[in-house]
């Protein structure tokens, strides 16, 4: 696909990031952080290999001044390939997902992290064991508070260890196992309510993707999303009809519509290779989605320099109206500022299949 002029996307600024997996930005405390985990650094003389380097990596916090994100902390997260802000009461967390350690073989059951911020940092809080853990997600219903961890790897060898992707809650004090979910490969999860119904979807590479709905006591399955690939979600309601995006990264991703009992197929969006979605609002109120792709062939011989697009809804429908070049985009996020938008994307991978990549900031005009 040949890049199109980019006349809603306008470059402000270029992190140097290695092996960067997503993009986390809140406020806190009046400043506005952005949080950047990293899978890996490039072993100096080492082979090329996506799934090498040196996974005892930092997670970056960044804070915004007025030429841009600067650095602010760095934590010890190992193979960090997630972070997930939120708050219980007045107390401020970062959860953050580690899928490795070492520098090869690795680690692959180890912990992952939840950090709370003391006044002046984010400090260790509670560690939950894991294995090839991708995302967490919090959520809340009726004032209690969830937490769930996207994890699993297919790992030659350590079959016996992989562990199903879980969930938390908050008992008052700590986070609590509520539930097991049965994945095997498990990547992300996106929490919405709708028509009296509260949503989780969960996305696994190797077995479907699967829509929970919440009891009132555990989640039960209730719709399956996608038979495999699946990588991430996000949804969005125009003229009153909910939207549920479905990003597959070995498959088309689709639009699904609810019907008013299950979601059904819309419209599908064509090659492989997604990885997020970012839903966003033109000032006119037109609706957007930037879609992200990671990158297509196989973990021995990957082409990571693919496009990203932005799409426009029109005629009740997802419109390509723009592309732009991105090396292993992991997540997008959007970024609202005094001047409008801004959109976060991070990119895991230079197109020479390096982990020192760069995350950018765009203006987004729409």
């Amino acid at each position: 696909m040949e890049s199109t002029p980019l006349t809603h996307l306008t470059e402000t600024q270029s992190i140097p990031t290695s092996g960067a997996r997503a993009v986390e930005p809140f406020q806190l405390n009046g400043m506005h952080l952005l949080a950047i985990p990293q899978l890996a650094y490039d072993v100096p003389g080492g082979k090329i290999d996506m799934n090498g380097g040196d996974s005892d990596t930092d997670l970056l916090l960044l804070r915004r001044g007025d030429k841009g994100y600067e650095p602010f902390q760095r934590i010890a997260v190992p193979g960090g390939e997630d972070a997930e802000f939120f708050r219980i009461g007045d107390r401020a967390f970062l959860a953050v997902a580690s899928i490795r350690r070492g520098k090869g073989p690795y680690e692959y059951a180890t912990d992952s992290q939840v950090l709370e911020w003391n006044g002046e940092s984010f400090v260790p809080f509670q560690s939950f064991k894991g294995f090839a853990a991708k995302q967490w997600k919090h959520f809340a219903y009726d004032g209690r508070h969830f937490l769930a961890l996207a994890q699993g790897v297919v790992v030659p060898g350590h079959e016996a260890e992989n562990r199903p992707s879980r969930i938390y809650t908050w008992d008052g004090e700590r986070f609590a196992h509520l539930q097991d979910v049965d994945s095997q490969w498990g990547y992300n999860w996106h929490a919405f309510e709708l028509d009296g119904h509260r949503f989780l979807a969960y996305a696994d590479h190797v077995r479907p993707s699967v829509l929970y709905r919440w009891d009132g006591e555990r989640f039960e399955p209730y719709q399956e999303l996608a038979d495999r690939h699946g990588r991430a979600f996000a949804h969005f309601t125009v003229d009153g009809v909910t939207h549920l995006l479905v990003a597959r990264l070995q498959s088309p991703s689709q639009v699904l519509r609810w019907d008013g009992g299950k979601f059904v197929v819309h419209q599908t969006l064509p090659g492989p290779g997604a990885r997020e979605f970012a839903v966003i609002q033109g000032h006119d109120g037109t609706l957007y989605v930037v879609r992200v792709n990671f990158v297509l062939g196989t973990p021995a011989d990957p082409t990571t320099a693919l496009n990203s697009e932005l799409y426009r809804w029109q005629d009740d429908r997802l419109t390509l109206i723009e592309t732009f070049p991105t090396t292993g985009a992991t997540d997008v996020a959007a970024i609202p500022d005094e001047h409008g938008l801004l959109l976060a994307v991070s990119h895991s991978l230079t197109a020479d299949i390096r982990f020192a990549a760069r995350t950018v900031l765009y203006r987004f005009t729409g």
